[in-house]
C-alpha cells in the first residue's frame, strides 16, 4: 500500500554563519529588526536596532560566539543537524525531513521549498521552542505563511504550537539533568528566555496578564497562551518528576535587552540573592532551549558562574541541553506522530 510522504521542518532561531564580526552584524539585523522581535512602530525600530543597539553590541557579541564555537561550528548548528538526521533514521521513508533557522542559514524558504517538491501531503512545522511566544514561535509562523502564500499546490500545514509540557520532554529535560548529582546542589533555578512584558500584555485575550504577582504560578483557561505561565507549567512539571523540594527552586528570566520592564525577576538578580542567602552550589536548568547555545553555555555558565563565585558561591553548574540525545529524538518522533495525518 502506498504512503503519502509527509515533510518535517524543524526551525530553530538562528545562528551567525560564522563567529566574525561581519557575520553576526548581519544575523543581529535580519533577527532584531522582526517586528515581532523588537515590537516598535518600523522606523523607531529601525533606528533603535541599526543606530544603537547593533553597533553598540555586535563585536562584542563576535567575542561571546568564538567562545562557544566548535570546531564544527555552531552548537545550534550542529546539534540541528544531527537531530535532523537522527529524527529521520527514527521516523522511516514515509517522512522527509529537514532543518531551516528562522534567521540566516539554511533558511526557511529553502527548507519549505525542499518538502514541497518532494511532493509530501502533510507539511509539519516544528518551532523547536517549547513554550510559545510571538517572538519565536510566532514569527516562525508569520515568516513561513508569507513564503507559503506563492504556492499555487499546498499540502495539509500543521504548526506545533508549543510542548511546554509534554511528558516525553518532560522526561528527556529530567534525565539529561540527571547527569548532575542532584544532591550536591543548595537551590535549583530555572531560567528562561525573557519578554518584553508589553509582548505579553498584547498576547491577552482575558484581560489577566499581570494582575497579580501569581497570575503565571498556575495553569489555567485564561493563561494558556501565556509565554510565561507555560515555562512555570514546565518548571513545574520538572519539579515534580524530580522530586525537588520546591522551597529549593526558583524560576527567573534571562537575556533582558533594552530599558523597557521585562518579565521579571531577573536572573542575575536571583542568582545575587542566592548568594546573600549563602547558597554555594546552584544547578541551573533552562528549559527554554532545547540544546546548548549562547544563551547558556556562555551567557549563564560562564558569564553568570562568574559572578556567583565573585559574591562567595563555589558552583554554578547548568544542565546541559536537550542537544541530540536519544530520549530527544524519541520525544520529537511521538511528538511528530501525535500530529501526523494518516493517508
Amino acid at each position: 500500500m502506498y504512503h503519502s510522504p509527509i515533510g518535517i521542518l524543524l526551525v530553530n532561531l538562528g545562528t551567525p554563519d560564522s563567529p566574525q564580526p561581519k557575520d553576526v552584524y548581519k544575523y543581529l539585523v535580519e533577527f532584531l529588526t522582526d517586528e515581532r522581535v523588537i515590537d516598535l512602530p518600523w522606523l523607531k525600530r529601525q533606528l533603535l536596532v541599526r543606530g544603537l543597539i547593533i553597533p553598540a553590541r555586535y563585536k562584542q557579541s563576535a567575542k561571546s560566539y568564538q567562545n562557544i564555537w566548535t570546531a564544527e561550528g555552531s552548537p545550534l548548528m550542529v546539534y540541528g543537524k544531527r537531530v535532523r538526521d537522527a529524527l529521520q533514521k527514527a521516523l522511516g521513508n514515509k517522512f522527509y525531513v529537514e532543518l531551516a533557522m528562522r534567521y540566516r542559514n539554511p533558511s526557511l524558504e529553502k527548507g519549505l521549498l525542499l518538502l514541497l517538491n518532494k511532493g509530501i501531503k502533510q507539511l509539519i512545522i516544528l518551532p523547536l521552542f517549547p513554550q510559545y511566544a510571538s517572538a519565536s514561535t510566532g514569527s516562525v509562523y508569520q515568516k513561513c505563511m508569507e513564503i507559503l502564500k506563492n504556492q499555487i499546490s499546498l499540502p495539509k500545514i500543521t504548526f506545533i504550537n508549543s510542548f511546554a509540557d509534554h511528558p516525553a520532554v518532560i522526561q528527556a529535560f529530567c534525565h539529561v539533568a540527571l547527569k548532575n548529582n542532584l544532591e550536591e546542589y543548595d537551590h535549583f533555578l530555572f531560567s528562561f528566555h525573557g519578554l518584553p512584558q508589553r509582548q505579553v500584555i498584547k498576547a491577552d485575550k482575558n484581560n489577566y496578564c499581570l494582575k497579580s504577582q501569581s497570575c503565571c504560578q498556575q495553569a489555567c483557561q485564561e493563561n494558556a497562551d501565556c509565554y510565561s505561565a507555560q515555562c512555570h507549567l514546565t518548571a513545574h512539571a520538572i519539579i515534580k518528576q524530580l522530586h525537588l523540594p520546591t522551597e529549593k527552586t526558583s524560576l527567573a528570566f534571562q537575556s533582558r535587552l533594552g530599558k523597557d520592564p521585562w518579565l521579571e525577576p531577573f536572573t542575575p538578580h536571583v542568582i545575587k540573592q542566592l548568594a546573600r542567602q549563602n547558597k554555594k552550589k546552584i544547578l541551573v536548568f533552562c528549559p527554554s532551549f532545547v540544546c546548548d547555545c549562547l544563551e547558556t553555555t556562555f551567557e549563564i555558565g560562564v558569564e553568570y558562574a562568574e559572578e556567583f563565585k565573585k559574591m562567595g558561591g563555589e558552583r554554578l553548574d547548568i544542565v546541559q541541553g536537550l542537544n541530540d540525545e536519544t530520549i530527544w529524538i524519541k520525544a520529537l518522533e511521538k511528538i511528530v506522530r501525535e500530529n501526523s495525518s494518516p493517508f
